[in-house]
């Protein structure tokens, strides 16, 4: 790749012309073939969220959230109602259209719109959604919404860097890893060191395909057990948005 050059004959980026700040993320219904994103809301999804919560059989889902498990409904519907106040995190209720209830959260959180930045966080998915197309359909739904409507340049994923079952959900869902920050966070009494992902505007076309394909009917046979891995189709969609970059500044 070639560098662009300054007037004093330095290397900088590449121009952005036309850039404009882009919009926060809206409290708006999401739509999918599997579930639904609904804009979090205590009263009418606190009861099914703590119910699917309630299905775990221990705290391990817990382990890297700021909170452990709820021990009352109650208890979590406090929660909810002080997390559906909050503009950033920007929480969704993952709702299974199939059966019609809540199954889990995730948010949209740390927003930058001046340079179009924005992180998916606080993913809180229940045993009824985790390892479905649901789960992969949720994320997909927030990364579209963040792209495709808000003209996002940069979709973050960040985690605890011990945390190995979030890191291989990233890179299945097509981030790339950027690195660790030491000693980035304490929480729970506890150091953190935070893994960074990321996925870019122009890597989202090649990944939007994977997902599409990954999620068709067609890719699911009879008994459900999909036919072509998320992996493949990402690691396709990866080689495809890396040549395509390479061509562009070659």
């Amino acid at each position: 790749m070639t560098a662009r050059l300054n007037a004093y004959d330095q290397p900088v980026g590449d121009p952005l012309p036309g850039w404009t700040a882009r919009a926060a993320p809206a409290r708006v219904d999401l739509d999918g073939a599997y579930c639904r994103l609904e804009p979090l809301d205590a009263e009418r999804h606190a009861g099914d969220l703590y119910a699917a919560y309630a299905t775990e059989t221990d705290g391990r889902n817990w382990t890297y959230l700021p909170e452990e498990p709820f021990d009352s409904e109650e208890g979590y519907r406090r929660w909810a109602q002080a997390a559906a106040r909050s503009a950033d995190p920007l929480h969704y209720a993952v709702i299974d259209r199939a059966a019609d209830r809540a199954v889990g959260t995730l948010s949209l959180m740390r927003h930058d719109p001046a340079n179009g930045v924005i992180e998916v966080g606080y993913v809180v998915f229940s045993p009824l959604i985790q390892r479905t197309p649901l789960s992969t359909e949720a994320q997909y739904l927030l990364m579209a919404y963040a792209f495709d409507k808000l003209g996002y340049r940069r979709y973050e994923w960040k985690c605890d860097a011990l945390n190995t079952p979030s890191r291989k959900a990233a890179e299945r869902l097509g981030f790339t890893f950027e690195g660790v920050f030491r000693q980035a966070v304490v929480y729970k009494g506890r150091n953190r060191d935070t893994a960074w992902y990321s996925v870019v505007d122009s890597e989202w076309p090649a990944l939007r395909e994977a997902f599409r394909a990954w999620l068709a009917p067609e890719n699911f046979r009879e008994d459900g057990e999909q036919r072509h891995p998320l992996s493949t189709l990402m690691n396709t969609a990866s080689h495809t948005a890396r040549s395509a970059t390479a061509d562009s500044g070659s």
